[in-house]
């Protein structure tokens, strides 16, 4: 019930079109009903004569069947026009929820992100909304045909004769007992077909995505299993969905062909006994295959509304999951409701702890520093030690579990979201990039910005010169997720992106590890010239990309375990002198 009220909110704006559908397919109904009348009219009057004495009436044969043509051809009207208000109706509140649950999802945490599963979601936002679009058309076509039918093929059977009545009272509880047993036996297994559907997804989604490295270590046959073991759990669901289904029909078959042999033996009496005319029996066995049809069709409509009240379920809760990163107003106690005087684009974090949601394993442990306007921090420490995790929490892509993280002297969390990341700008070392032109891949963050902005970050970035050598230079398209380029052309392209967004804190997290130490000092030197005024969080594997920055944080196993300048760290911290020493090592061997 919950879940059809929340269809209801989206059908509620298409009620007019939804009123028209049902109104023209009871018209079309209550023509179908009728017809039987019509053709009892014409074999009992028409051509048997029986009030005439037995002398056939062509001119009723041709009148009646010309008023039967007629109404033939406004039913096929009425069905069509049924069918499109219906459509209309479908398409259009299932595009409403198809948006709302886009916007939902954009609009997710990370954590929500991962507890959802892409693959799930891509299934939930395609077909699970698809299968939502088929229910809404049976609700409103299917179901009121099947209900129409019934009562109005028992109201008109009745009205010929009511021993006729006694033959559906019989039949009708062996119908809905075969119904419901098979609703009964299919219903969990739509869940798990979904389920099945989304783990599907989700390993098509993994091996397209890394192709390269299925290719690279010679995984093809694994992930071909992986494939297939997922494809065969959702076939034998589907198998068996079907077998049931497929049960389901002779049974509803034979009741009705009972109950046809029925009217006829009772109709062939109460005829021979001179109670009821040839016609009006054929009239009958017309109403009751009307009846029954209606029921077996009633039967599909609900495997439908299983599978359709399974999907509705599952879209439902992406629509009605509120994200997490929200404004909360009371964050802002004990901080400024204004930003500080002199604050603009610094960062503080206070004593600080994370745990990721789903591990409860803490990450980051009492952390405080602040960076000033302008200043450039360095971040820097062993692969694992909590470097993305830190400044993930600056724009919220995650929430401290402790302490606070500030933006200009407010706590991040008394922001709007928007608002906040407006002021943050995120680099990351996976360079994303989408199917366009690089102009456009550029413009992301900035769609509003010149056509000399756009070359003057993309020059910050060391990016101008190979961009003018491609075939189109800015305008040449990129392939999917940018494989058409190499990966510091996307990195700098990336780069360039986070520059001409000119956001008031810049973090580069590892978003240079894939260029060379020429380009990268190239790039930091522009940035110096260039964006003086922006204050700058690098993080970096390597210590040659760091030993300039104003002050350099080593973390180490999640506390900062030093600050100070390059010289300072390296007369006073052994774990970066480790790494210095590990690099140098390194860079002796080659």
């Amino acid at each position: 019930m919950i879940a059809l009220l929340f269809l209801l909110r989206f059908i509620k704006k298409y009620w007019f079109t939804a009123l028209l559908a049902i109104l023209f397919l009871i018209a079309e109904i209550v023509i179908d009903l009728y017809q039987p009348r019509m053709m009892a009219l014409i074999v009992n009057e028409g051509i048997l004569g029986l009030s005439s004495g037995g002398v056939s009436d062509m001119n009723l044969i041709i009148s009646t069947g010309i008023r039967m043509l007629l109404l033939v051809l406004a039913c096929g009207v009425c069905g069509v026009l049924s069918g499109i208000f219906t459509n209309i109706t479908g398409q259009g509140s299932t595009n409403e929820i198809r948006k709302l649950c886009f916007d939902r999802i954009m609009h997710f945490s990370f954590d929500q992100t991962d507890n959802f599963s892409t693959g799930s979601l891509i299934t939930r936002i395609t077909n699970d909304v698809t299968q939502v679009q088929r229910l809404i058309i049976q609700l409103i076509r299917g179901f009121t045909r099947c209900i129409m039918f019934f009562l109005g093929g028992t109201a008109a059977l009745l009205t010929l004769d009511t021993s006729f009545g006694v033959i559906v009272a019989c039949a009708l509880p062996l119908i809905l007992l075969d119904i419901i047993f098979v609703v009964w036996r299919t219903n969990p297994l739509f869940t798990v077909l979904q389920e099945s559907l989304d783990r599907l997804n989700m390993i098509i989604q993994e091996d397209v995505a890394g192709i390269r490295v299925v290719k690279a270590f010679i995984q093809e046959p694994r992930e071909e299993e992986r494939f297939a073991e997922a494809n065969r759990h959702l076939v034998d669901t589907q198998f068996n969905v079907q077998m049931l289904l497929a049960c389901m029909r002779p049974v509803m078959n034979i009741v009705l062909n009972l109950a046809a042999v029925g009217i006829i033996y009772v109709g062939a009496v109460q005829v021979k006994a001179g109670d009821l005319a040839p016609g009006t029996v054929m009239a009958a066995i017309t109403y009751l295959s009307q009846i029954l049809i209606g029921m077996m069709m009633l039967a599909m409509i609900f495997q439908t509304i299983s599978r359709g009240m399974a999907s509705l379920r599952r879209v439902q809760a992406v629509v009605e999951t509120e994200s997490e990163i929200t404004r909360v107003p009371e964050a802002a106690d004990g901080a400024s409701a204004k930003a500080e005087d002199g604050s603009r684009g610094t960062v503080r974090f206070e004593n600080v702890s994370f745990a990721y949601p789903d591990t409860g394993t803490e990450i980051l442990h009492d952390i405080s520093f602040r960076v000033d306007h302008g200043e450039t921090l360095a971040i820097i420490g062993a692969t694992g030690c909590g470097k993305t995790s830190l400044v993930s929490l600056i724009p919220r892509f995650y929430d401290a579990t402790e302490g606070r993280v500030l933006v200009d002297g407010i706590d991040v969390r008394a922001y709007d979201p928007i608002a906040l990341r407006e002021k943050v700008t995120v680099c990351l070392q996976k360079s994303e990039l989408f199917s366009t032109t690089i102009r456009d891949n550029i413009l992301l963050g900035r769609p509003d910005a010149s056509e000399e902005e756009v070359r003057a970050a993309a020059e910050s970035a060391q990016a101008d010169a190979f961009i003018l050598q491609q075939p189109d230079g800015y305008d040449t398209s990129v392939a999917e997720r940018g494989m058409s380029l190499s990966g510091g052309q996307r990195q700098r392209i990336a780069i360039a992106r986070a520059l001409l967004k000119r956001g008031e804190i810049l973090i580069f997290d590892d978003s240079t590890s894939a260029l060379d130490l020429k380009t990268e000092a190239a790039l930091y030197a522009s940035l110096d010239r260039n964006y003086a005024d922006v204050t700058r969080i690098i993080i970096a594997q390597r210590i040659a990309s760091v030993r300039n920055a104003d002050r350099i944080l080593v973390l180490d196993g999640g506390t900062i375990a030093a600050s100070g300048t390059h010289e300072e760290l390296m007369a006073s911290s052994p774990v970066y002198r480790d790494i210095y020493d590990s690099q140098l090592r390194e860079e002796v061997s080659e």
